[in-house]
């Protein structure tokens, strides 16, 4: 068995075992360099590499204010005001749970923790309104998924990093893709709860109810307005909006709600700090795994074996997923990211993929791997809320995930749902 077989096994191995994101990578790249003549002193400096990526400043940021959001009162206030809208509908606490998943993800770009934030006040609701306890889990941990796909999201920072694309280009791909899958998602919803027999929430506004509650949380409602309507006008840069949606955060929760008190801003930091760590040390031993992968010709050797089976980008695309969809099974999101997306990029080229159209298919290929057991982190976070097991949840996410893998293949029949905003506004 040659090295590299050999070290890929390992990094497989390590990953499927439990071992951290960082340290299986790590691991597996100081085994490939100590095989070469390249000194080793080569890690410490490449990794310190990864303090000069300004980008990088826009994931503990928006870390930090989706912190702050979820703390001061205005996820609250975002499901009231979606209350409005869909609870009258036949089971509408889950579409309200869904759009309220889509608000928030405009605001926080984190899966698991728009699952958190929309979980902690939904599930209960439901289940006190008489729904099954593995409705409303699955309808939470779908809708969570939206919170990487709907800008601003941290995984698409990393892959703009990684793969060297406007960070404000993905967020605007993801716009239109973001406004389907919601709308899908909330169609399905609607389907399962009618088949189940639930009712609608029996709440009935009269137009001065309604403009009541939308005026107690204009603030709430302005938060993706401002942090979205500035990237895609171009008043200010996805890591400019970062901090204003701190300081945004901030005021609306200490003036505003009234909710965001020491004790909340002390924990808003704990956790950014926390998962900023994460992120940082993943990004950085990706790059540094880079060059295993550049050393031992692995894009080259992909791209052989893909143009000798089909040159139709559809095609490889479409094998490309079936691997991410296993793939994802076992890895999570940043994991998939850093590993994968330096091997294709050499490939997207000599077909003609877009590498945003490319980013894109990639983040909802992640959607669907965080209802897909057994790592599935989507899951764990309503089983925690919900006390279901992870099979339960799991099994009522079927409906969910067959329609999110039908709108992957959509994007990858029809590219411009993903290009034509970007396109439109000037990126290329």
């Amino acid at each position: 068995m040659t090295l590299d077989i050999g070290i890929w096994l390992l990094l497989f191995l390590s990953l499927f075992l439990g071992v951290p994101i960082f340290v299986s990578l790590g691991m597996a790249t100081f085994i490939a360099l100590s095989a070469t003549n390249i000194p080793l002193s080569i890690i410490p400096l490449d990794l310190f590499k990864v303090s000069e990526m300004f980008s990088l400043i826009a994931v503990p940021a928006f870390i930090l204010a989706g912190a702050l959001m979820e703390r001061g009162g205005i996820a609250q206030q975002i499901v009231d005001v979606c209350s409005i809208f869909v609870g009258r509908i036949r089971g509408g606490l889950g579409l309200v749970t869904i759009l309220g998943c889509m608000f928030f993800a405009a605001m926080i770009g984190s899966g698991p923790s728009t699952v958190a934030a929309m979980g902690a006040l939904m599930i209960p609701s439901m289940m006190r309104a008489g729904y099954d306890k593995d409705y409303a889990a699955a309808v939470t941990a779908t809708g969570g998924t939206l919170g990487i796909l709907i800008p601003p999201s941290n995984p698409m920072i990393v892959y703009g990093v990684i793969a060297n694309v406007s960070i404000s280009g993905m967020f605007m791909a993801g716009f239109i893709p973001g406004a389907m899958v919601g709308t899908v998602l909330m169609v399905t919803a609607y389907l399962l709860a009618r088949k189940r027999g639930y009712k609608a929430t029996g709440v009935n506004y009269t137009f001065g109810e309604a403009m009541q509650v939308i005026r107690k949380s204009i603030w709430s409602l302005m938060t993706p307005i401002i942090i979205l309507g500035g990237i895609y006008a171009g008043i200010f840069t996805p890591i400019e909006a970062s901090m204003i949606a701190i300081i945004y955060a901030f005021f609306v929760g200490t003036v505003i709600t009234r909710k965001l008190n020491f004790l909340e801003l002390w924990e808003s930091l704990k956790l950014t700090s926390m998962t900023t760590g994460v992120v940082l040390v993943v990004v950085s031993v990706s790059m540094l795994f880079g060059r295993f992968i550049t050393m031992y010709q692995v894009p080259q050797r992909l791209t052989e074996m893909m143009l000798s089976i089909s040159t139709e980008p559809t095609i490889v695309m479409l094998l490309i997923f079936v691997f991410l969809f296993f793939l994802g099974m076992f890895m999570e999101t940043l994991a998939t990211i850093a590993i994968i997306t330096p091997i294709v990029l050499p490939l997207l080229g000599q077909l003609g993929i877009h590498p945003i159209h490319f980013g894109i298919f990639m983040i909802m290929t992640n959607e669907i791997a965080m209802l897909t057991p057994p790592l599935g982190v989507n899951l764990f976070v309503a089983m925690g809320i919900s006390k279901l097991s992870l099979e339960k949840i799991a099994k009522a996410a079927i409906p969910y995930v067959t329609v999110l893998v039908a709108c992957v293949l959509l994007i990858i029949q029809f590219p411009q749902i993903v290009l034509w905003l970007p396109q439109m506004l000037g990126i290329k």
